[in-house]
């Protein structure tokens, strides 16, 4: 679950923002107030409340910055559905079979998902009772038991035996339930993906037995329990209201359709997705599968380099909705070394877990974290600027002769200093030629 935003203030929204992504301080802001006038919007009279419309955020920098991380953490914070989607893909449309309101449609999905999972957490403990008691008549009436009735204090004796995994690998016989698709096969006949969620009612059921183990069954039966126990129109009608007045649209790589002052050809196309998207971001109605769905209140957020266009060239109408602006700073040295070690989810961190799994501990030396942190801002500089993705390049790199050669017993300890990373990759740099291949 994620915490409750009414108990936060935009300013401690920027410092659990802090904890994941390295400056940005800006954007933070932004997207801070942004989440906080969804709590106070909720709190104003409801004449006036369905007229305050979210201040969607146009970001703009280069890739690599923080932009779909700032987002992404920002969702999970507010535990809001949340989507991301590239507006290239909808300059395809007749290649694939997209559509603008496609990104609508996903964030209904993930809403239904996320509140199904909260609802089935809620009745766990009473599946998982309800699972047992079938496990129990299973296991009661195999083939060398044919006593027709457990009595209580067996099925007491038997469940405890149960939740001890004594049982956990005695294999039984289970009905399951399959998906069947009557159109398998179809699609790789005609080259179209069939199964596709729009298309689940058409897809019937069939019960298959099965081997399984009984710490499988347990499983399969708990999640069949709490199925059987939740209100699905309950669940939809929860997760339509999330999507429409929590739900976070991320539209990635928005500079891309804007276009120059062709009059035919790929510009069109690209004015023509900023006028299909203008409905969706102003505010209309979208059909689903479990219904329709406002947009209204739905919270975009684009970004762009615009690195060859403005976002003056955007469309008037589509630059009005987003009103809020803010520039992302390019990384430099000094954001790179910090970095590597002080988000919770660090890169440093993250290979530390990786090789202790290996029963292996690595640590890095301050001149070496120095060293990968200025060898990722030189290569930024000669090469393509990718930003903070350029370290994972760099730091695999650094440690793919170390992580080739385990498991190995005689490596226990690892300690990377600058002199290390400088051998890795010091030769790697100066060939601009190899860098650009490599990095």
């Amino acid at each position: 679950m994620g915490i409750d935003i009414n108990k936060l203030t935009p300013r401690e929204i920027v410092a659990h923002l802090d904890r994941y992504i390295i400056g940005q301080d800006k954007a933070k802001r932004a997207v801070a107030i942004a989440l906080r006038n969804r709590w106070r919007r909720l709190h104003v009279p409801e004449k006036l409340r369905e007229e305050i419309t979210p201040n969607n955020i146009l970001m703009i920098g280069p890739t690599g910055v923080g932009k779909t991380e700032i987002s992404r953490r920002l969702a999970l914070l507010a535990h809001a559905p949340f989507v991301k989607v590239e507006a290239t893909k909808f300059t395809e449309v007749g290649y694939v079979g997209r559509d603008v309101a496609s990104m609508i449609r996903d964030l209904v999905e993930i809403s239904v998902s996320m509140v199904k999972k909260e609802h089935m957490a809620r009745v766990y403990e009473r599946a998982r009772w309800l699972a047992e008691e079938k496990l129990i008549d299973i296991l009661y009436q195999r083939p060398y038991n044919y006593q027709s009735s457990i009595d209580a204090g067996t099925r007491e004796h038997m469940r405890e035996a149960i939740r001890r995994g004594e049982f956990d690998e005695t294999v039984i016989e289970l009905d399951v339930e399959e998906k069947v698709n009557p159109f398998a096969g179809l699609s790789t006949v005609v080259g179209v993906d069939l199964n596709i969620p729009e298309m689940a009612p058409l897809f019937g059921k069939r019960q298959r037995r099965r081997k399984m183990t009984v710490k499988e069954a347990l499983k399969y039966l708990q999640d069949e329990e709490a199925q059987k126990l939740i209100d699905m129109d309950e669940v939809v009608d929860e997760a339509i209201q999330r999507a429409q007045e929590s739900g976070i649209i991320f539209i990635d790589e928005i500079d891309k359709i804007v276009g120059t002052d062709g009059s035919s050809g790929p510009d069109v196309s690209r004015e023509g997705v900023q006028r299909d998207l203008l409905p969706i971001v102003e505010g209309t109605s979208v059909a689903t599968k479990y219904g329709m769905v406002r947009t209204d209140h739905i919270l975009f957020i684009a970004a762009g380099a615009f690195h060859n266009a403005a976002p003056s060239d955007l469309i008037p109408e589509l630059q009005g909705r987003f009103p809020i602006r803010v520039e992302l700073d390019s990384l430099t040295e000094e954001h790179f070394r910090r970095i590597l070690v002080e988000p919770e989810n660090a890169l440093v961190k993250q290979y530390k877990a990786l090789l202790a799994t290996e029963g292996v501990k690595l640590e890095f030396t301050e001149d070496a974290l120095d060293a990968i942190a200025h060898y990722a801002a030189l290569v930024n500089e000669k090469t393509e600027d990718i930003g903070a993705r350029r370290l994972y390049t760099v730091m695999s790199l650094v440690l793919e002769e170390l992580l080739f050669e385990l498991p190995n017993p005689a490596i226990t300890d690892v300690i990377i200093d600058a002199a290390y990373v400088e051998k890795r990759l010091s030769q790697i740099v100066e060939d601009e030629d190899l860098s650009r291949y490599i990095l």
